[in-house]
This record gives structure tokens, C-alpha cells and sequence, in this order.
């Protein structure tokens, strides 16, 4: 209704509010009942000027607020329904669910799925089939189905890692249409147009004709999206892409390769803009350590940037042979070299000296890549330190001049003529020359070959069976301008032609900053060994590494994953996710975005559709609320004409014992139903006694319904499995309130998460944080260790465990650990390496308690310390695992293939039961042996 979450189920009813303005003219014109004043005898009578006088009509106030009254009364009538269920009821066509799952879907993915299983209930409850259209499967086959086996295939569904083109599904959804005829169609969109949104938009129109479409989008923040890293020379930017004016500001967070933050950047949009930058200004070695962008609480691979050796921005040292650079510095090879350098490396040139101490300098330094200008002879224990360099990575290139020409060297790619060529001077015939090609399978293939360059001297290389194999880029007459090798791990260059201007016009090119950026990229790289660049760059590939999900997790390559070339620079398809792709030691990083992709809210006006938002909230009957206001409002005129009419102060003057007595009851039932003070009644002393006649496992109630009523009955299954396998006889669990009983009778609590629920009050947090320091220990489950995303920091992401944060951010809580295999909780009562629940793949956390630096950890014995952990944290639905009805069955099935999970998932309670209720007394049983050897002397 007028875009908001609201339905009436009787709107016919709403006509009624045509009567109001009727309504309005009687009341108008109805007076109030008059005033009833006693006169003195009439000789008086006119000598009194009455103080007040009785209006002839109602006050247009009192009758707005009747006429308010009757409103909220017709509306309540209406039936109306806040967040309406959606869906057509009682249609009996089959339903067709296009559901967008592209990674700009991953934000809010479980929204998405929430609106997918309500269109199923629906249709469910009208006896329609379902079919389910995933959009980034076009050769997926679209088939009705049941709704158990829709939901079935709804929870295999995942967002992609990236863009989605819907314009191919267009062919599987028209050949499904024309074969099923009528069907009710619902589109789950993200909102998000990442390319072709418009041909998808007019092909859908024209596929479904005149069935019924409904559009979901809207109600949730738009995704944003990370492009175009840079590692400039000052700082690292990236940009951060957003379609609406929904979120201003937020948190770009970069990590390295072990995922250990490095550093946080902020950002923030105008109020317009729909890209701003966030900046990381650290130093540069911080700065190449960085392998993953990514914006804080946004869970979509869009918005992951991953960084790899080409964003790295290498420190580059230059040594020149020439002098000119203390003379005429803007003509030195210095300069060129540095401003062609400095967008994308950071350039050190060496102390002034001479060459061999700035490369002695560079290599002490160890630099991934050294320039070497016009330096001529080096001396043999430096030749043997750069063999060595380059053999380990290095990188140098060389840059011809007179005093190169004149030296023999072996730090080049291909032997030299001594003198080097003179072209278009006066004792020579041949002409300047021009760049030619740059080789299809070298470092600068791709790139445009300008025409306007002149070479006019270089070095020439001896012709032999290799040199065209080791040729990157020729000039006309077929002699080489630049030329390389592989050494080791490592690489040799070399300019056939000077730094500076003095034998051609390329250090004035733009050629000349990509020709060193090619150059750049390849320092730092891991290659085979060689005789030259030919035939290796064409035929080398890389196979994926680590792979991202759709929500921005890394995991193990899916079984689609292929190869790709080594030089693969563009977006990530379906063949080719994004994540990382080659070696360990020098990844391929493929994004999801390319640097010039960019994003636009999606235009679906086109369309003759139902348009709907969504929303997080369950439906609202509004009836009750709108028929309570109307009473009050009643009650409010009934005063206002008791006022008005003089009724009250006739009241109190005839009969002021009546209302006195009246007011006294008044007084005294509104004084009964105040709270009285706080105080030890015999309600609380039952409790205590009940809790201290017994050793008692407790539980927090958490509001929940069914996952009260779970964990009540694990903890009754592990109350009888205590008393068959141990001496322990305790009583029925207790379901407490933390904020209101006392907690110190109870050894141990167990507290189920659940995802969404409100934080308890700082009172309650007050008293559990007591509880711990003096002794007791909490139990949190998360119960959600099956829907945590793959990667390290998967289970970190699980909403269970984000309201765990938020519950722990106010507590004292110790640092902590898994559960290590020597802890005196796997040894307890059963001997135990995990602990598991339902599920087996959650990590189980204790205190980290102090280790003995100097002791072997293969070798340390059970941990000793006089404490036990006052909180532990699990994620394997223990409860579950433990919990039986009456007639002895389990409620919940496990989810592992063991068939004795169960066995040790009630293994593990009777360890924490024990660990909390003994301590560590097992840790002492060590020292036994030498206890009974001293006993023995």
C-alpha cells in the first residue's frame, strides 16, 4: 500500500471512511449537553454576568478527535496486516522462482532465501509446483517440483563469486513457459545491473507475456563492491563502488597472506557520489605485504579485491656510469629512469660514488630489481654477488652507452659487438630507425608499437642460433632494441639504446613507462630456467589455488575451475573463479571485478510487474493496536465532555463522600498493582533450596521455545548418563534467567546462541562475569558449526557467532585457545580428542593457560594450574546431540557418518561435567611415578 509493508484482508471496508466527512458536519453542528448553573432569587438575576458561556457548537478539536476515533475503527475493520506474506493465494498455476545468485546476491543471501521458502510455504498450502531458476545456470534444466524437494534444492544453491549474465537464461525460461502455459512468476533480484540488466529487462517482458510477474527488490542495503587497487607511490587506494545513498561510510580492512590485518582504511560517499577511494598510507614494505582487500561486515566476493605480485610496488635501484646527472641533471639517465619508474616502483638511486659501491649498496639492500645505466666493467667479486642475486630472483636490466659498448661483459642476455652502431650521421649511409614489432611471446606483447620513436645509435648483438628466441622487441631492419633471458630464478635485460636521450627518443614515450612496467612485473617472479622468454610465455599456465565462494571465503577449487594463461588480467568467469591461481610462492590473483568495471542499480520500470520489497519481519496483525487506540481515544472524549459539561464538579459537590470513597479504592487498586520492593520471598527461597539440595546442571532460557525445550532435554539425557557411567547423581536441569536468579548454586551453565537474539542486559552481564571469577563455568554454543562458509575464518563469520561477539564484548573473558590434545579436559573421565555435538567440525575453546617456554611441546605432560576455564566455546550443538523425549528416542539426528558420534558427543559432557565439578586433579597423576618411587625408598 503506497510502498509500504502493509495489506487489509476486507478492504471494501476502507469505504467506510467516505462517511467521516458526514460524521464531521454532525457532530459540528450537535452542541454539547448545556451547563446547568443554580440562580439566586430573581431579584438578582440581573445583577450576575455569568463567568462562562456554553458554545452553540462542538469544538472543532473534540470533533477531530472523534472523527480520529471512528477512522481507526473503520481501519481495524479493514483487517489490515503489517508485512503481508506475499505470493497470490489461491492461484493454482505453478510457480516459477528466478532467483538472481551472482555475488552482488551474497550481502544478503539469507533475506533472499527467507522470501524464496515463503513463495514455497505459499504454494505449498494452494497444492502448486515449484520450479526453481537459478540465473547464473543457463543450461540448467527448469523442471516443477514438489515443495519438500524445492526447499531440498533451495538450500543447495550458493551465490556465485561472479557477475551473472541473466540475458542466456532467457532461452531455458521461454522453452519452459511455452511448455507448462499459464505459471506465476517471482524474480528475486538483487538490484544490481553488472552488465546487459537492460536487454535482460525487455527480453523477460517479452518471454512471459501476460503472466503474472512479481519483482522482489528493495528493503535491504545495496552491495558495494571493491575495483582498481593501486600501489601508488605515497599510498595504496582502492575504490569503493556503491548503486544508492544507502551506506556513507564504512571500513576497507587489508590483510597479507596469512589473513593477519595489516591495516584499516575509511571511506565515505557524498551525497550523491556512487564511487569514493579508502587509502592506506603506510610504508611500502607494509604496503607489498598486502594480499587481500576487503570492506568490513560486506560478505560478497565483490567485496574482495585480491592483490599479487603485480600490485606489489618494488623498491628499484638505479646506478649510472655517467656523469651528466651531476652536471645537467634533467638530461641524465637518472631522470628519465625515475620519472618513468615512479608511478608504479619505488625508485632509490645509489650515494654518490662510484658503480661498484651503489650496486654493493642495492645488493646489501637486497632489492628485487636493479638498473644498471651505461655501466661498463664491474668488478669480478661484484659479478659473482649479481650472479648470485639474480640466480636467487633478481632482476637487472641494463641500458646501453658508450662505456658499455666498449666493455666485455657476461651480465648481458646476448654477447655485444664492441663500438655499438651510429645510424644517420654523417659518415654513414643508413637512416635512423624505427620500432618494428615487439615479439607475440615476449614481455611486451600487446603493446601498441609507436611509430614515432627513432633510434639513432645502438649496441649490436652477434648473431646466433638463439638471439631471436631471446629478442622482445626489433627495430625495422630486424636488429634487436631489447632483449632478455631467464638465469635461475632470476632475469638479465638489456636496452640496446642509452637511458637518456642521446641515441633515441624512447625514454620519451609512453612506450617507454609500460615497456619498464612489463619489465617490473616480472621482478619478484618465480621461472623456469632458460635459454630465453620464446615458446614459455604462450604454452605456461596456472592452476587454480585457492578459490573465493560467493561470500568472499576462500576454499579448495571447485571441480569447474580451469587453468588459465599466466598473464590472465581480466575478470573472473565461470570457468575461471576468482581467487588465486599458480605456485604457492607467486600467485595469479583473479577478481571478481575487472579495474574498469563499474555498477548500476538495475531499471525494472519496463516491466508490468508486482513489485515488492524485502523484509526481515514476520507478519503483523494491526487490529488489536488500532482498536485500543479508538477505545482510549473514547475514553478521552468521555472525559472531556464530562468536563465541558460541568458533570465532574457537579460530582464531587452533591456527593464528595461517594467520590472520596471512590477515589480511595482508586488509589488503593492502583497502589496494589505497583511492584513491591525487591526482597527474599518464599518464591526465591524455594529456588535456592531446590538448587542446593542437589548438584544441578543449569541452562539460560534464552525465549526461544524450541531451543529451550532441546537443550532442557539434552541436559536431562546428560543428567542420566552422568548418573549410569559415574558416581554423580544429580538432579533435573534448571533453566535460569541471568539477569534475575542467583548463578552461584550451579557448577556449570550452558547457554545457547541464537543468532539475532537482543543482548542481555548490563545487569545480567554484571552477574555472569561474577560468576566466572569466582569459580563457575559458562558453556556458550553456537549450535551452527555446519553453516560456517569455508576458510580459515569461516566459523568467525556464522551469525551464531557474531551475537556471541556481541555478548562477549562486554565481558571479562581470558584469552583462549583450542582445546589442545594434552589438556586435562580430553583426559578427565573418558580419554577424548575432540568434542563433538551434532556436528563434529566445530573447534571446542578453553583459557589459554601459560605455557613452559623451554619445554618440549610433544613432550609437556597434562597442563597443571589450580583454576578451570571459566568459559568454554563450542559450536556442535551438544545439547542436541544429548537431548531424548519421554519414550527414550533422540529428537535430532547427527550430521557426521560416525556411528558412535553420539557416544562420544555424551563422552564429552561427562568430561566438561567433571572437568567443572573436580578441576584439574588429573593433571597431578603425572607426578604419580615419582610419587610411588620416593614411597618406595
Amino acid at each position: 500500500m503506497m510502498g509500504l509493508p502493509l495489506a487489509f484482508t476486507e478492504p471494501l471496508l476502507l469505504i467506510g471512511l467516505v462517511s467521516l466527512p458526514v460524521l464531521w458536519w454532525l457532530l459540528r453542528v450537535m452542541p454539547p449537553r448545556p451547563r446547568r448553573i443554580e440562580f439566586p432569587p430573581t431579584r438578582l438575576l440581573f445583577d450576575i454576568v455569568p463567568r462562562e458561556e456554553t458554545p452553540s457548537r462542538t469544538p472543532w478539536w473534540l470533533t477531530a478527535l472523534r472523527l480520529l476515533a471512528a477512522a481507526l475503527v473503520i481501519f481495524a475493520a479493514a483487517g489490515p496486516i503489517w508485512n503481508p506474506q506475499t505470493g497470490s493465494a489461491g492461484s493454482k498455476a505453478p510457480l516459477m522462482i528466478m532467483l538472481d545468485d551472482g555475488w552482488s546476491a551474497a550481502s544478503h543471501w539469507d533475506v533472499r532465501i527467507r522470501a524464496a521458502d515463503e513463495l514455497i510455504a505459499n504454494a505449498d498450502n494452494d497444492r502448486r509446483a515449484i520450479a526453481l531458476v537459478p540465473l547464473s545456470e543457463p543450461n540448467r534444466d527448469i523442471t516443477l517440483m514438489p515443495a519438500g524437494a524445492a526447499r531440498v534444492a533451495l538450500r543447495q544453491i550458493a551465490p556465485k563469486p561472479y557477475s551473472i549474465d541473466r540475458v542466456e537464461t532467457l532461452t531455458a525460461v521461454d522453452r519452459f513457459l511455452k511448455a507448462t502455459g499459464d505459471c506465476e512468476i517471482a524474480w528475486l533480484s538483487d538490484g544490481i545491473d553488472t552488465g546487459r540488466g537492460d536487454d535482460f529487462v525487455q527480453g523477460l517482458g517479452k518471454t512471459i507475456g501476460d503472466r503474472s510477474l512479481t519483482v522482489f527488490a528493495g528493503g535491504t542495503s545495496s552491495p558495494l563492491a571493491l575495483v582498481a587497487a593501486e600501489n601508488a607511490a605515497a599510498k595504496m587506494t582502492v575504490k569503493v563502488l556503491r548503486t544508492d545513498s544507502g551506506i556513507a561510510m564504512g571500513t576497507v580492512r587489508a590483510l597479507d597472506q596469512k589473513a593477519s590485518p595489516i591495516a584499516e582504511a575509511r571511506y565515505s560517499f557524498g551525497p550523491q557520489d556512487k564511487e569514493t577511494e579508502a587509502a592506506f598510507d603506510l610504508p611500502v614494505e607494509l604496503r607489498n605485504d598486502i594480499t587481500r582487500l576487503e570492506i568490513s561486515a560486506e560478505r560478497s566476493a565483490g567485496a574482495v579485491q585480491l592483490l599479487d605480485k603485480r600490485w606489489r610496488r618494488r623498491a628499484i635501484g638505479i646506478v649510472t656510469g655517467t656523469t651528466s646527472e651531476t652536471a645537467q641533471p634533467l638530461l641524465a639517465p637518472t631522470f628519465y629512469l625515475t620519472r618513468a619508474l615512479a608511478p608504479f616502483a619505488d625508485v632509490r638511486l645509489a650515494d654518490r660514488g662510484s658503480p661498484q659501491q651503489g650496486i654493493t649498496q642495492f645488493l646489501d639492500q637486497k632489492l628485487p630489481m636493479i638498473i644498471l645505466a651505461d655501466v661498463g666493467t664491474v668488478a669480478p667479486e661484484i659479478r659473482e654477488r649479481l650472479n648470485a642475486w639474480i640466480d636467487q630472483g633478481g632482476v637487472l636490466v641494463r641500458f646501453a652507452g658508450p662505456r658499455l659498448a666498449q666493455a666485455e661483459d657476461d651480465l648481458v642476455p646476448v654477447k655485444l659487438r664492441k663500438g655499438g652502431r651510429t645510424l644517420g650521421g654523417s659518415l654513414t649511409w643508413e637512416k635512423p630507425q624505427h620500432l618494428a614489432s615487439f615479439a607475440a611471446d615476449g614481455p611486451f606483447a600487446g603493446v601498441a608499437v609507436p611509430k614515432d620513436i627513432t633510434v639513432n645509435r645502438q649496441v649490436l648483438a652477434e648473431p646466433d642460433a638463439v638471439l631471436a628466441t631471446k629478442s622482445w622487441a626489433s627495430l625495422e631492419d630486424g636488429t634487436p632494441l631489447v632483449t632478455g633471458e631467464h638465469r635461475g630464478k632470476g632475469m638479465v635485460s638489456l636496452f640496446h639504446v642509452s637511458a637518456d636521450m642521446r641515441w633515441s627518443d624512447l625514454p620519451m614515450s609512453g612506450t617507454f613507462v609500460e615497456m619498464l612496467r612489463r619489465v617490473v612485473d616480472m621482478s619478484g617472479y618465480t621461472a623456469k630456467p632458460g635459454p630465453g622468454i620464446a615458446g614459455e610465455a604462450t604454452a605456461e599456465t596456472v592452476a587454480p589455488l585457492h578459490i573465493l565462494d560467493g561470500f568472499g571465503a576462500f576454499g579448495p577449487p571447485p571441480a569447474t575451475a580451469k587453468p588459465l594463461p599466466a598473464d590472465y588480467r581480466d575478470r573472473a568467469t565461470p570457468d575461471h573463479p576468482p581467487g588465486f591461481y599458480g605456485p604457492a610462492e607467486g600467485p595469479l590473483a583473479v577478481n571478481t571485478l575487472a579495474a574498469s568495471d563499474r555498477i548500476a542499480e538495475l531499471n525494472t520500470a519496463s516491466l508490468r510487474a508486482r513489485h515488492a520489497t524485502y523484509t526481515n519481519a514476520e507478519p503483523r496483525d494491526l487490529r488489536g493496536w488500532l482498536l485500543s487506540t479508538a477505545l482510549a481515544l473514547f475514553l478521552v472524549d468521555a472525559i472531556i465532555v464530562a468536563v465541558l459539561g460541568g458533570g465532574i464538579a457537579a460530582l464531587l459537590r452533591r456527593r464528595a463522600a461517594t467520590a472520596m470513597i471512590v477515589f480511595g479504592l482508586a488509589l488503593t487498586g492502583f497502589v496494589a498493582l505497583v511492584p513491591a520492593p525487591s526482597r527474599a520471598d518464599s518464591a526465591s527461597d524455594e529456588f535456592a533450596m531446590k538448587a542446593v539440595s542437589q548438584t544441578r546442571l543449569a541452562y539460560v532460557v534464552t525465549g526461544n521455545a524450541d531451543v529451550d525445550s532441546i537443550v532442557k532435554a539434552g541436559l536431562s539425557g546428560l543428567t542420566q548418563f552422568l548418573a549410569q557411567r559415574t558416581a554423580l547423581e544429580a538432579g533435573d536441569p534448571v533453566g535460569i534467567d541471568p539477569g534475575r536468579d542467583e548463578l552461584a548454586f550451579f557448577p556449570l551453565i550452558y547457554w545457547p546462541i541464537v543468532p539475532g537474539a537482543p543482548k542481555p542486559p548490563q545487569d545480567a552481564i554484571n552477574k555472569i562475569d561474577a560468576y566466572m571469577k569466582q569459580g563457575g563455568t559458562v558453556l556458550f554454543d553456537t549450535r551452527d558449526a555446519i553453516e560456517a562458509p569455508p576458510g580459515d575464518n569461516g566459523a568467525a563469520q556464522t551469525p551464531g557467532m557474531q551475537t556471541l561477539r556481541e555478548i562477549l564484548s562486554s565481558l571479562d573473558v581470558p584469552e583462549l585457545e583450542p582445546v589442545p590434545r594434552e589438556h586435562v579436559l580430553t583426559k578427565t573421565f573418558y580419554l577424548l580428542r575432540d568434542f563433538p555435538g551434532r556436528f563434529s567440525t566445530g573447534q571446542t575453546w578453553v583459557e589459554a593457560l601459560p605455557r613452559d617456554e623451554d619445554e618440549d611441546s610433544a613432550q609437556r605432560p597434562a597442563r597443571g594450574g589450580d583454576g578451570v576455564s571459566p568459559i568454554i566455546i563450542t559450536s556442535n550443538d551438544l545439547a542436541g546431540a544429548w537431548a531424548q523425549r519421554l519414550d527414550g528416542q533422540f529428537m535430532l539426528p547427527m550430521s557426521g557418518g560416525d556411528a558412535r558420534q553420539r557416544e562420544f558427543a555424551y563422552r564429552a559432557g561427562a568430561n566438561i561435567v567433571m572437568y567443572t565439578l573436580t578441576g584439574n586433579y588429573k593433571a597431578d597423576q603425572v607426578h604419580a611415578p615419582a610419587l610411588i618411587e620416593r614411597l618406595g625408598q
